[in-house]
């Protein structure tokens, strides 16, 4: 059966799995309570080291924000775009045919993004964000021949020296860098369009994520999770983060991997090969992108074909050749991260680990929300009355941050870091039930704007 064929508007309801004995709201409200005595007691704990003077270099944990109350041009645009989606959404993600309906939420998650991000201001909120000393701009006036630059890319990255990298570029891979590079040559300087595009970018990554399930499940349940997708909470830091447009790269990198693999012939090749492209380009803005890699294998699976991840393995190998003979080689350059990161007054050497590995956790849970908190416990509840398409998205998403934070590579700021990650589990949120979806698109929206309005959140 074509995906064509497997869309129905208007007649999107529950998911498969809703014809199965319902679970009780209580159990989803349960799940929420304890997630949020998690914040809590990371909350607690934090502030107790911080008196006692362990370094755990946040100023309001479990997140990298500071208390400050205040309004702002985005507060009003922010409560209208959530109103208009949760009131409106499911309605609109059922009836509109599914071009439009992309094009829809796509536009929506860009002004909830913008809205959310002009809370603080423009000039705070976007133009800054990417205009400090530790952010990939201030490297562009250092940045000469990209060529020589990609040679001695890794040889910058530990040391401490005059010449070695600032801090965010220090900690990824060259393409970063190259990206702002590219886009102040291209004649787009200075923070604020940096800031611009880099949110524009991190908000397309719901139309990748809903493509994605609709071409390895089906449209009905790519509908539903739209307005969840559109009202993530995450969207606090994909305005304005690198991490939020890194996130919506793998995205589609993922997603151009899936509508190939639904396809037979050449333009499937096509589209698994240029998938592979995008997700070999994804491993050279993240070091963390290793992790993403059941994401292609949860697609192989699904489709139950093993040739698009052969055919997307050709994309990638394609990049990785094209960096290694510019002169980087991401092992080499992924060591002298290692080395960065436990360098004496680097915050991976002071930050405690006992705290921040389930510290980590509670900050997950503000940028996924209520609602994915409540899809997550029916998941595991019932994985097998659960579509299969969000369980093993999910399980991909979540063992990526699993091996994140045991590791140790993880410690603090995952509320930006872990966002490639966490829109595999948003998808979730649709197993809850119709008649509650509105109250829990509420619940999603009060959370983003409590963060926002309450917290100055460096992302």
């Amino acid at each position: 059966m074509t995906t064509e064929l497997r869309d129905r508007p208007g007649s999107a309801g529950e998911p498969p799995a809703a014809t199965r004995p319902p679970l009780r709201l209580r159990g989803d409200l349960l799940a929420v309570l304890a997630a949020a005595l998690l914040v809590t007691a990371s909350s607690v704990v934090g502030w107790r080291l911080i008196d006692a003077g362990v370094p755990v270099l946040v100023g309001w944990p479990p997140l990298l924000a500071s208390w400050l109350p205040h309004v702002g041009p985005g507060t009003v645009p922010a409560v209208l775009v959530a109103l208009l989606v949760a009131l409106g959404g499911p309605a609109v993600a059922r009836r509109l045919r599914w071009g439009p309906l992309l094009a829809v939420a796509a536009v929506a998650s860009m002004a909830w993004t913008f809205a959310l991000a002009t809370i603080d201001g423009w000039v705070v909120g976007v133009a800054e964000r990417l205009a400090t000393p530790t952010e990939y701009l201030a490297e562009i006036p250092r940045t000469g021949d990209l060529s020589v630059f990609l040679a001695t890319f890794a040889d910058r990255i530990a040391g401490l020296t005059p010449d070695t990298l600032v801090t965010h570029s220090s900690g990824h891979p060259p393409a970063a860098t190259i990206f702002y590079v590219l886009l102040d040559r291209a004649g787009f300087p200075g923070g604020e369009w940096a800031g611009a595009v880099t949110a524009t970018i991190g908000a397309t990554a719901v139309v990748a994520v809903a493509l994605t399930v609709a071409a390895l499940g089906d449209r009905d349940l790519a509908r539903a999770y739209l307005p969840f997708g559109v009202l993530f909470p995450g969207a606090v830091w994909v305005g304005v983060s690198a991490d939020g447009m890194f996130a919506a790269v793998l995205a589609w990198g993922v997603a151009l991997l899936a509508l190939g693999a639904a396809r037979r012939g050449v333009l499937g090749h096509v589209l698994c090969v240029a998938g592979g492209v995008v997700l070999g380009l994804s491993l050279y803005l993240s070091y963390g992108f290793v992790l993403a890699g059941l994401l292609p294998v949860a697609v192989a699976l699904l489709s139950r074909r093993v040739a698009p991840l052969l055919t997307g393995g050709l994309g990638a190998a394609a990049v990785v050749a094209a960096f290694t003979v510019g002169g980087f080689w991401w092992f080499d350059g992924y060591e002298q991260v290692k080395v960065r990161y436990y360098q004496a007054g680097e915050y991976g050497l002071l930050r405690p680990y006992e705290y921040w590995v389930w510290g980590n956790l509670a900050a997950l849970v503000l940028v996924l929300g209520p609602a994915v908190i409540a899809g997550l416990r029916r998941a595991a509840w019932r994985p097998r009355a659960a579509p299969l398409v969000l369980v093993a998205l999910a399980a991909a998403g979540l063992a990526a941050v699993l091996v994140a934070d045991l590791s140790g590579l993880s410690k603090s700021e995952v509320e930006r870091i872990w966002l490639p990650f966490a829109v595999w589990v948003v998808p979730l949120a649709a197993l809850l039930p119709r008649a509650s979806w509105r109250w829990w698109l509420l619940a999603q929206a009060v959370l983003a704007l409590a963060v926002n309005h309450l917290l100055a959140t460096v992302w």
